[in-house]
């Protein structure tokens, strides 16, 4: 088992290598990499260092929102672990090629284990947590996008970007909707998925003890769902949080090109929504890509340039963005797990579950 977990862990480094090579290429076939290094190092760091503020702040509220949703479902949750199991979950679905789901998956684990609720309870807060994020989001995109082209009457490339993310942001909300309300769907769903496995295993593994467990978790699920609509008046604090979780994350690349502020760069804030909007579908969908590294930052470079921005400067942008939003994501969420691991030689949770790796 552990090997497999160094294997894993020894081929996301890899891949992620390997994105951000491809990226360097990309940029060397359209500008000079030394005007990249020049301009990296005329940034304005006061701003920058706002930016780092505001990366934090985006995940404190992030968190805030989860712990609130926690505590409508009746699971017992303290601000410090959801920001900790938040850190760790970004970690995995950077880490490990699926983005979004492994994230979520770890998260559900980890709270499960630590307030010792059915795992369909902690479901339904992620569940939840995920659909509000993207209604908020999605929101956002929205009414960017149609001020955008109102007022600067874009290229038809611009156009095809933002008709695909809203086709695809509709079809992951209604597809989230459909299985959070609709108990028999998920639970033909999850038989027919223990049905194949048992046949293509030829019989050798049983899983009615899974099948079982499976049922009373999406019971507990649609449960919490169910709790959470019928409690309107206790998901006020949640989509607060959720926005201010949304402006500071939006506000790193406000704030990143005012750090670029000197070299007379101008990009509206429409098109700075559009992009993150772009940006966030892309990455949670699991195209099997640790961190969809280079994809994004090629993506994110070719879209602020596509707005106007010069590509030196486009790729400054996303270079700066991304070391806050993937390598101290990385960092941080790294040292969460490495903590995480330390104290669960000694924590109550750990000796109840038997953890002793």
């Amino acid at each position: 088992m552990k090997d497999q977990k160094r294997f894993a862990k020894r081929t996301g480094v890899i891949l992620i290598m390997a994105g951000l090579f491809v990226f360097l290429l990309y940029l060397n076939l359209l500008v000079p990499f030394k005007d990249v290094v020049t301009t990296l190092h005329q940034a304005n760091p006061i701003y920058y260092s706002f930016a780092f503020g505001a990366f934090f702040l985006s995940v404190a509220f992030y968190s805030l929102t989860w712990q609130r949703l926690l505590n409508t479902l009746s699971v017992k949750a303290s601000f410090l672990k959801a920001f900790q199991f938040t850190w760790i979950g970004d970690f995995v679905n950077l880490l490990i090629p699926a983005e979004s789901v492994s994230g979520d998956i770890s998260r559900i684990y980890l709270m499960s284990k630590e307030s010792g609720e059915n795992a369909g309870k902690v479901t339904a807060s992620v569940i939840g947590h995920r659909i509000l994020s993207m209604v908020i989001t999605f929101g956002g995109f929205v009414v960017s996008s149609v001020y955008f082209v109102l007022k600067y009457e874009p290229p038809s490339l611009v156009l095809e970007f933002i008709g695909i993310i809203v086709i695809a942001s509709i079809i992951s909300l209604c597809f989230l909707f459909y299985l959070s309300t609709k108990r028999q769907a998920t639970e033909r769903i999850a038989n027919w998925i223990i049905k194949w496995s048992t046949r293509l295993s030829g019989g050798r593994w049983r899983l009615d003890g899974l099948r079982s467990s499976a049922m009373r978790m999406l019971r507990a699920f649609h449960d919490g769902i169910e709790t959470l609509g019928r409690r309107p008046k206790e998901l006020v604090l949640p989509v607060v949080f959720s926005i201010l979780a949304w402006f500071f994350d939006l506000l790193i690349a406000v704030l990143v090109f005012f750090s670029l502020g000197s070299f007379g760069v101008k990009i509206s804030l429409s098109a700075i929504v559009i992009v993150y909007s772009i940006i966030v579908g892309i990455q949670t969908v699991p195209l099997g890509i640790p961190g969809e590294v280079g994809l994004v930052e090629i993506v994110m470079t070719s879209l602020y340039t596509l707005f106007g921005v010069p590509i030196a400067l486009s790729a400054v942008a996303t270079v700066l963005i991304r070391i806050l939003t993937l390598w101290v994501r990385l960092l941080i969420g790294g040292v969460a797990v490495q903590w995480l691991g330390i104290k669960g030689f000694t924590s109550p949770v750990a000796l109840k579950y038997g953890e002793h790796s």
